[in-house]
C-alpha cells in the first residue's frame, strides 16, 4: 500500500507537512507506524526543524545516524545554513552511489536547484517511483523556467493517478496561477480551504490565499488573509515580505516600512530586502546622472 494514499499511514503526517502545519508534524506520533515508515516521518520532522531554524538541533539528533536519507539532511541542512560548498559536495557525492533513493532525490533537486543547476535537478528528480513532492518539484521548476505546457502536462500525468491528493491540487493552483483568468479563482478556492478550515490552516496556507485574492484584484481580502498570518504564533517571513509588497499596491507606505523593519529583524539577508537595496542602488545612481547643476 502506498503510505501516502487515502488509507496510507502517512497520510496525515505528509499533509500536515505541505499545508504548512509544521507543529502538527512535529507532534506527530510515530510509535504506531511501521519500521519501513519510520524514517519517512522522521525525515519530515526533521525538514520542519531545519524551516523552523533549529538546524543545529536536527543535526546533532542524526550525528550518528548512517545512510542516505539522513546524509541527505546533512546536506540539506548545510545548504541552508549557507555553506553551500559543503552541501554541494556532499550531494555530488549522493548522486554516484544514492540517485535512487527517495530523500536524496527530493533533497538533493531543491538544492541542486537553488544552486543553479537545473538541468541536473530536474534529471535525479525524474528518476522518481511515483513520488508526488517529486512532481510538485518538478512543476515548480518548470515554472521558474517559464516552460508552462511543461508544467501542466506534469500535474495532468499526476492527476491520472493520484486525484484526490492534496499535493496535487496544490501544484495545480500553483499552474493556475500562471495561467491567470479563471484559473486564479479555481486556485483560491483550494488555498481558501486549506487556510480557513481550523485544523489546516497555518501561515503558509494563509499567504497563499492572500497571494490568490491579490491576483484577482481583491487587495482588501489579501490584507486581512496577511494579518491573519501575521497574528499566527509562528512568525513567518513570507508573511511579512507579502506584506511589504501589498501595503505598496494599497499605498500604505507607513505600513509597508515598518513591516520592511520587521523583516529586517527576522532576516536581515531575506531576497526583498536584498532586491530592495539593489534597486535602491541603482536609483540612486541613475539620479545622480540628473541632478541639477548649480549656476556659477
Amino acid at each position: 500500500m502506498d503510505p501516502f494514499s487515502a488509507e496510507g499511514e502517512l497520510l496525515t503526517i505528509h499533509n500536515a507537512f505541505h499545508q504548512g502545519q509544521y507543529q502538527a508534524v512535529l507532534d506527530f506520533d510515530t510509535s504506531s507506524l511501521s519500521q519501513s515508515n519510520i524514517t519517512t516521518a522522521r525525515i519530515l520532522k526533521l525538514r520542519v526543524q531545519i524551516a523552523n531554524g533549529d538546524t543545529q538541533e536536527a543535526l546533532s539528533s542524526i550525528q550518528k545516524e548512517k545512510g542516505p536519507d539522513f546524509s541527505a539532511v546533512r546536506a540539506f541542512a548545510q545548504y541552508v545554513s549557507g555553506d553551500t560548498s559543503s552541501a554541494e559536495k556532499q550531494i555530488d557525492q549522493l548522486l554516484e552511489s544514492s540517485a535512487e533513493n527517495a530523500t536524496v532525490q527530493i533533497l538533493g533537486g531543491i538544492i541542486l536547484q537553488g544552486l543553479g543547476r537545473t538541468d541536473e535537478a530536474l534529471s535525479l528528480l525524474s528518476k522518481h517511483q511515483g513520488n508526488l513532492e517529486a512532481i510538485a518539484l518538478i512543476t515548480q521548476i518548470h515554472l521558474q523556467q517559464n516552460r508552462l505546457p511543461a508544467a501542466q502536462k506534469e500535474v495532468s500525468e499526476a492527476r491520472k493517478w493520484a486525484q484526490d491528493s492534496l499535493l496535487v491540487n496544490i501544484a495545480e493552483s500553483w499552474v493556475g496561477m500562471r495561467l491567470g483568468g479563471e484559473a486564479y479563482q479555481s486556485a483560491f478556492y483550494v488555498f481558501e480551504e486549506i487556510a480557513q478550515t481550523p485544523s489546516s490552516t497555518s501561515p503558509k496556507a494563509l499567504i497563499s490565499q492572500a497571494i490568490t485574492e491579490l491576483h484577482l484584484g481583491r487587495l482588501p481580502e489579501a490584507e486581512a488573509a496577511l494579518k491573519q498570518a501575521l497574528e499566527l504564533p509562528q512568525k513567518d517571513t513570507e508573511a511579512l515580505a507579502n506584506a511589504v509588497v501589498l501595503m505598496t499596491l494599497m499605498g500604505k507606505t507607513g505600513e509597508g516600512e515598518k513591516y520592511v523593519e520587521e523583516l529586517r529583524g527576522m532576516d536581515a539577508e531575506h531576497p526583498l530586502l536584498r532586491d530592495l537595496e539593489e534597486k535602491g542602488s541603482l536609483f540612486d545612481q541613475a539620479s545622480g546622472k540628473y541632478s541639477a547643476k548649480v549656476a556659477s
